[in-house]
């Protein structure tokens, strides 16, 4: 057994996805704030500033998920690899990520742009608040997943030898 880590097989999947859609995330907003600042074109304070922090969110999310990542394949044995580390920071992204998500929802208006030529801004805003919902739900999904892990495993956990030498078959 060692010491390496065991996760669950889908584990570095979910951390891989989260990772990838932060990218997508990151490269959709850092276009939009760039765009806006050069062209002075925000339709609002409020708008502005839930781009910053999509922006620090995808950031944010690219960053821990791909060292989770990294921790996860390399199998180590760290502080901040912990499954409770990864546990709490699956909270605070699903929080972050369902906050910002819910603010950007009610900033748009809430509609899905009908009509609106496909590079115009409220389809880009919908772009960045899909991506948004996208990593929260990624975020819910892989917290269930390692809660659910987590005590699954702890049943399964049996003190005596004889004990798992039975519970095996």
């Amino acid at each position: 057994m060692g010491s390496k880590t065991h996760y669950h097989p889908y584990h570095p999947y979910m951390f891989a996805l989260m990772t990838f859609c932060a990218l997508a995330e990151l490269g959709l907003t850092a276009f939009l704030i760039t765009m806006g600042n050069e062209h002075h074109t925000w339709p609002s304070i409020r708008y502005h500033s839930l781009l910053i922090l999509f922006c620090f969110d995808a950031v944010w999310t690219m960053v821990f998920s791909t060292a989770y990542l990294l921790w996860m394949i390399d199998g180590s044995v760290h502080v901040l690899a912990s499954i409770a580390s990864s546990v709490i920071w699956l909270v605070i992204t699903t929080i972050v990520w369902g906050t910002a998500s819910g603010v950007m929802h009610n900033t748009r208006g809430g509609h899905d742009c009908p009509g609106a030529p496909a590079n115009s801004r409220c389809r880009q805003s919908l772009t960045v608040e899909a991506l948004g919902w996208t990593e929260f739900s990624l975020c819910v999904v892989a917290l269930a997943a390692t809660i659910l892990w987590i005590r699954l495993s702890k049943r399964r956990y049996v003190s005596h030898p004889y004990l798992r030498l039975i519970s095996r078959w």
